[in-house]
């Protein structure tokens, strides 16, 4: 994973020896283009007020206080929109369905299965539990605390969120994305595949064949949790990475294209102005007006 202060790109997902992964950052801008990942995630914010959240079809503006948890397959993204706060803080934590599947199917972690897979429309939680949970949130994202001992402490803070009774769904569709083991493995594969190779043309053979499926397979399981075809994922990636460098690089819009996967200008530019509603010429402009206010 990395971090290019307005733009948050996500590169490995956790490694197989991993239970979950914690950042915790402080931003000056708050930026993170609209993207998805097999993992989960739970994503808290500190000090962000006039932000906008998106998750899926919902889009909010966000008070000082934010904690969302995201399934794996959706789509979400954070803007600035009226956020002039200079110290914005994060802390996301991600894992995989898969780490926890042995545990919530006992008893005691019934509640915690029933958030799992409400989370599928994006769940946000009452200010009440986010200041309850809120020193733990501080206390996972440091090293003062082994990995076991963190690992206990990210149960506490589930099954403290799931006993929320003021969260609430972001989205209304009845479509409930819940993973199964074999389905979240496949897709967390095809994503990574994806995003170490967008550089170079890749076709639907290329991903088929790599978690053993037809094409058509491949095309019917990626609109299943993605709700996008194979192409749309991968110009998905390719328009984030473009984004990251029209906002942190001086390149020309011709290296960009290329670097970002492309194999011509005139398609990188109608994909991106479908996508952003902006050239690419027009969002590094825009971008640089916005940032000009800010500072």
């Amino acid at each position: 994973m990395t971090d290019n202060a307005d733009m948050l790109i996500e590169e490995l997902p956790l490694s197989p020896e991993d239970c979950f992964m914690v950042i915790q950052r402080i931003r000056n801008s708050f930026y993170i283009p609209l993207h998805t990942h097999s993992e989960f995630e739970l994503n808290y914010l500190e000090n962000a007020r006039g932000a906008i959240r998106n998750v899926e079809e919902s889009a909010e503006e966000i008070g000082d206080l934010d904690l969302v948890l995201i399934a794996g397959g959706c789509r979400h993204a954070y803007s600035n929109h009226k956020c002039q706060f200079q110290k914005t803080m994060e802390v996301t934590i991600q894992f995989s369905r898969s780490q926890f599947d042995s545990l919530i199917n006992k008893r005691h972690f019934k509640s915690i299965k029933s958030m799992f897979e409400y989370a599928a429309h994006g769940l946000v939680f009452s200010r009440q539990t986010v200041m309850e949970i809120q020193p733990k949130l501080k206390v996972i994202s440091t090293e003062e605390i082994g990995s076991f001992q963190n690992f206990v402490l990210l149960l506490e803070i589930l099954k403290t969120l799931s006993l929320d009774r003021g969260a609430r769904r972001l989205n209304t569709s009845d479509k409930i994305k819940d993973f199964s083991n074999s389905d979240s493995d496949r897709l967390e594969k095809v994503m990574l595949f994806l995003h170490e190779n967008y550089q170079r043309p890749i076709n639907l053979t290329d991903v088929s064949n790599l978690i053993n499926a037809s094409e058509s397979s491949l095309t019917r399981f990626l609109k299943k949790w993605t709700g996008k075809t194979f192409i749309d994922n991968l110009n998905d990636i390719r328009i984030a990475e473009a984004v990251c460098k029209l906002i942190d690089t001086s390149d020309s819009i011709s290296e960009i294209c290329y670097k970002s996967g492309f194999n011509n200008l005139s398609n990188f530019n109608r994909v991106f102005r479908k996508r952003k509603g902006l050239t690419p010429t027009e969002f590094r402009d825009k971008h640089a007006r916005n940032h000009m206010r800010i500072q």
